[in-house]
């Protein structure tokens, strides 16, 4: 959002005023971590019992006057955008803000505004173990009924959630039953102590990992833990994974439950070996293995997690000369594979909830949302082609991981150019695949010399980026910090005393991005002094017309 449509949003959260889905916070430097994290769960939670997309936690307004007040809270913005992974890493499961929109408003406070998506249909949200809930104004623990309320909300139609007559814990694989314990002591460790978790039973730990309801089995259940002859309770679905081998040689095998062992036991029939990228100008070169196990693990969970199981298909993985394709049954659920990639997205509908918050359970998806833009940047780090999807199928997906190169200039790009943001990786990667880029990128990469050739036909280039001259133009086309251009202008006025606009504009233009057009820079500086100004490290001794900026401690 561009700061007026912030100042509109700002302007309706202050008219709705504090409900159950919003809270006001005069916020001066500090807040602890552990506070927010209370409020997000349970604005959360929240907002999914009452059918709202998001619910909004918003610092720099008092919740009395409802005037604006400023807050200094993390004022540098990386350390403001951590925000999301701190939160990420106590939710449970593991979800963070949308966005964190910054606001700098024309009565000279600054608000924050913490974009809280509602909790995912039947998966209540915890923070460090606690569900917390609203009322009124007040933070309080959710009852035992909203509990109930948003579980309930899929177990009618989650296929992963319903009971499995007949079936008992003689039905799970003690193997399988180990290594679950053994993942949930390790993911809950500052949770509950050793001797409390080996305590539990096993029917009170089944119920504690979400994998069974009251003691009684669940599909989920069996689809990670169960016994390969107790599938025949899940039938007609074959609850089977497929492994097949194209190009010369052609082999196949097929994995049964229980799935928390088996997913391995299929990567092992994978094969594997060192591949060795040569950068440019160099003898030595770098040895990658052709397949990553995280990512390829990652991709065999997100199909099982996510798969269609109404269908009665299994999970396929073909296993070609350069890549791996995985296919399973059901189309994309939430949104597009793009909308991940960048990991801003957080998905708030599942397939198969109860099976997806059990598989977060044991470790086998770490953060939900996230699994896409991990698998993006894994093969980014390799310097090989990142992942594909197809979704021409109206009932599947399918996801290519590649093991092999497909344009040696890209991976030597990558190996030369370190410094390349991921989205200039992502352009490049599709460059590379011959496919289209907005008109955005192709300026970008046409003027730091990463891409060659006339629209469509562009190619990565030949030479690679590395050579001094091609280094200092890609530093003029990257943006720096408002902090270190500020710091410029306070430098500035230090030593001189005062400055005009135009002499503000003449000290920063030539230093700003070179991806910014020219009334985009004036933008920029106005926002900086206007930021400074707001903060109290400059005062205007002029006029709006003709300013002449001063430091403030320098004010008469």
């Amino acid at each position: 959002m561009d700061q007026a449509a912030l100042q509109t949003l700002l302007d309706q959260l202050i008219t709705t005023w504090e409900n159950e889905t919003i809270e006001f916070k005069e916020v001066g430097d500090n807040y602890s971590t552990s506070d927010i994290g209370k409020y997000f769960s349970a604005l959360s939670n929240e907002a999914n019992l009452r059918g709202l997309e998001k619910a909004w936690l918003v610092f720099g307004v008092n919740n009395q006057s409802r005037a604006i007040t400023n807050t200094d809270f993390r004022n540098d913005p990386e350390r403001l955008q951590a925000t999301k992974k701190q939160i990420s890493d106590g939710t449970e499961p593991s979800i963070s803000f949308r966005n964190i929109h910054e606001l700098h408003t024309p009565e000279g406070g600054r608000v924050i505004l913490f974009e809280i998506p509602a909790a995912p249909r039947g998966m209540p949200i915890a923070w460090n173990g606690h569900y917390y809930a609203r009322s009124g104004e007040s933070l309080t623990a959710l009852g035992l009924d909203k509990v109930d309320e948003i579980r309930q909300q899929t177990l009618s139609t989650d296929w992963s959630a319903q009971i499995v007559p007949n079936a008992t814990v003689a039905d799970l694989d003690d193997e399988a039953v180990r290594k679950a314990r053994a993942s949930f002591a390790q993911k809950h460790a500052n949770r509950f102590t050793k001797e409390e978790m080996e305590s539990w039973s096993l029917e009170a730990f089944l119920d504690r990992a979400k994998l069974t309801q009251n003691g009684q089995i669940t599909r989920t259940a069996l689809l990670l833990l169960g016994k390969a002859e107790s599938a025949f309770r899940l039938s007609p679905h074959p609850a089977q994974l497929t492994w097949k081998l194209e190009g010369e040689e052609r082999a196949y095998e097929h994995f049964d439950t229980p799935f928390l062992l088996t997913t391995t036991k299929l990567y092992q029939r994978i094969r594997n070996i060192q591949i060795r990228l040569l950068p440019a100008g160099q003898l030595v070169p770098h040895e990658v293995s052709k397949y990553d196990q995280g990512i390829v693990l990652e991709a065999l969970h997100n199909c099982i997690a996510h798969q269609d199981y109404t269908r009665n298909g299994r999970i396929v993985v073909t296993e070609k000369p350069d890549k791996l394709i995985f296919e399973n049954e059901g189309g994309f659920y939430e949104g597009q594979p793009d909308d991940y990639i960048l990991g801003e997205r957080t998905p708030r509908r599942y397939r198969n909830p109860f099976l997806v918050q059990a598989m977060v359970e044991l470790g086998m998806i770490d953060t939900m949302g996230y699994g896409i833009h991990r698998m993006h940047k894994g093969q980014a780090n390799r310097y090989l082609p990142l992942p594909d999807y197809d979704l021409s199928e109206t009932n599947a997906v399918r996801m290519t991981i590649y093991g092999g190169v497909v344009d040696p200039a890209y991976s030597q790009m990558l190996m030369q150019r370190t410094d390349l943001s991921f989205v200039d990786v992502l352009a490049l990667d599709r460059v590379q695949k011959k496919l289209p880029i907005p008109d955005e990128a192709i300026t970008r990469l046409r003027r730091t010399q990463l891409i060659e050739g006339r629209k469509p036909k562009f190619h990565v280039s030949a030479v690679v980026a590395a050579a001094t001259d091609h280094k200092a133009e890609y530093i003029r086309t990257r943006a720096q910090h408002d902090a270190h251009y500020q710091k410029l202008i306070l430098d500035y006025l230090e030593k001189h005393g005062s400055a005009s606009r135009k002499e503000i504009d003449t000290l920063l233009w030539t230093i700003l991005s070179e991806a910014l057009d020219d009334n985009q820079k004036n933008r920029k500086i106005g926002n900086l002094l206007t930021s400074l100004r707001r903060n109290g490290a400059i005062q205007n001794h002029g006029s709006d017309r003709a300013p002449i900026w001063r430091l403030a401690k320098n004010a008469e």
